[in-house]
């Protein structure tokens, strides 16, 4: 229960900072370039800050995409893989709902904004792959840098990314919920969700052989 409340309230504060960062930067600025900045940077913040402090406790996967792959290379159990992700979605909806408590907004709400297509999708695509290879990656070669690599790239791949990298079904469907900046429609969550899962089958194919340990 200590890995699973880990995962839980992870995904849920990075929630808060996904979310909570792209409304103030809405009420603060006109110029939306400032204000994605502005949302990458916060979000890039506190994965940092969670990777660090929960790392050791759950993986700190706070993404079923993460949680898939590890359970594909077999380094986590099923019922564990299963309460992960449970716990990952049920509580990055209620991150969700807490930052629309904190700033005002109708607790209850259903995006408006359209985030689809082929390129979104290829993004989405790509967004994940390269999330689990610097995830792999810095295990194999570097383990103590691995939060400030995912802040990293999560900070950059808002920019080089059409999607802005979600590259996670539980924020995806947790956006989903708010009519925010960072929202998305729900009538677009099962394509970003299945390109997701794509990156995640593309990643299992070729960073297992990439990053094998060689004598």
């Amino acid at each position: 229960m200590q890995k699973v409340l880990a995962e839980g309230l992870g995904t849920a504060m990075l929630l808060i900072s996904v979310v909570g960062s792209g409304i103030m930067a809405d009420n603060l600025t006109d110029d939306i370039a400032l204000a994605l900045l502005a949302n990458a940077i916060a979000t890039g913040c506190m994965l940092y800050l969670l990777i660090t402090v929960l790392g050791p406790i759950s993986g700190a996967h706070f993404n079923p995409a993460v949680t898939l792959a590890f359970w594909l290379r077999k380094e986590i159990g099923t019922m564990d893989a299963g309460r992960y992700v449970v716990a990952q979605v049920i509580c990055g909806i209620l991150g969700v709902w807490f930052t629309h408590f904190i700033f005002s907004e109708a607790i209850w709400q259903f995006s408006m904004t359209n985030r689809t297509g082929p390129a979104q999708w290829g993004s989405e695509i790509f967004a994940t792959f390269g999330l689990l290879f610097v995830i792999f990656g810095g295990l194999r070669s570097k383990p103590d840098a691995v939060p400030t690599l995912v802040a990293l790239y999560i900070t950059g791949a808002y920019w080089f990314t059409s999607s802005t990298s979600f590259a996670n079904p539980a924020v995806t469907l947790a956006r989903a919920f708010s009519d925010t900046f960072a929202g998305i429609n729900p009538t677009h969550v099962v394509m970003f969700i299945a390109a997701q899962i794509v990156g995640v089958a593309i990643a299992q194919a070729i960073l297992p052989w990439l990053f094998a340990k060689t004598d």
